[in-house]
């Protein structure tokens, strides 16, 4: 991780953390933060650290994963541009973040110290409102993953997580939208083994649905997908 100074980040950064706030406003908010580069596969926030930070993507993907005590990598939600980590920065009380965040690519983070995030928020309410949308979304994501995981096939809950992330960190490409995940990945965040994944994706491959590369998912139509699973 490296550190670049005062951020300069352009007022139409698109962030549900930033809407509804005027564009002046939205300038000394933006002024207030670090711009921050990470590389690939580095942690930005670590589960059970102080949440000293609060972090809004400006480029690349990420994600939130969990350690149980028994060691396993549990995978959650997947972040792109205009999503905020480490929230936990923003409440009254002293509190350790709840999961890791580690990059996908390499990407930059506008970062806030937690008393210039909380600062902020007393001064623009509007920022604590969208803070906890945001936390509603999360829950609702949550929500909707433990009742895909009760309630739909292997084969449901694999395509549902394509489908998530080609809406969330998918990259237009000639080809389709392209994912930057292994089978491995996929299969963890499905909650399906990986050879389940290999033979799904080897499916939708020969029907022309998905293309697979290495570390990557080419999706040639997120609609054929969703069918092929109904």
């Amino acid at each position: 991780m490296s550190s670049s100074g005062i951020a300069i980040a352009p007022l139409d950064l698109k962030s549900q953390f930033l809407d509804g706030l005027h564009p002046s406003n939205r300038k000394t908010i933006l002024s207030a933060a670090t711009l921050r580069r990470f590389s690939a596969n580095s942690v930005a926030t670590n589960q059970g650290h102080p949440a000293d930070y609060f972090f809004l993507l400006t480029k690349g993907s990420a994600r939130y994963f969990f350690v149980t005590d028994d060691g396993k990598k549990l995978l959650l939600r997947w972040l792109g541009p205009g999503d905020a980590f480490g929230g936990r920065a923003v409440l009254s009380s002293r509190s350790s973040y709840l999961v890791s965040t580690e990059m996908i690519t390499d990407g930059s983070a506008l970062v806030w110290n937690r008393t210039a995030i909380r600062s902020l928020a007393e001064r623009f309410p509007r920022l604590l409102e969208n803070a906890l949308l945001m936390a509603s979304d999360y829950v609702t994501w949550q929500l909707t993953a433990h009742i895909g995981l009760v309630s739909l096939t292997a084969r449901q809950r694999v395509a549902q997580v394509l489908i998530t992330l080609g809406r969330t960190i998918g990259k237009e490409s000639p080809g389709g939208i392209v994912l930057d995940i292994t089978n491995e990945d996929l299969g963890n965040a499905a909650n399906v083994t990986p050879f389940t994944v290999s033979r799904l994706i080897t499916e939708w491959q020969r029907g022309r649905v998905l293309d697979k590369r290495r570390g990557k998912v080419v999706l040639r139509s997120p609609e054929r997908l969703y069918l092929n699973t109904i």
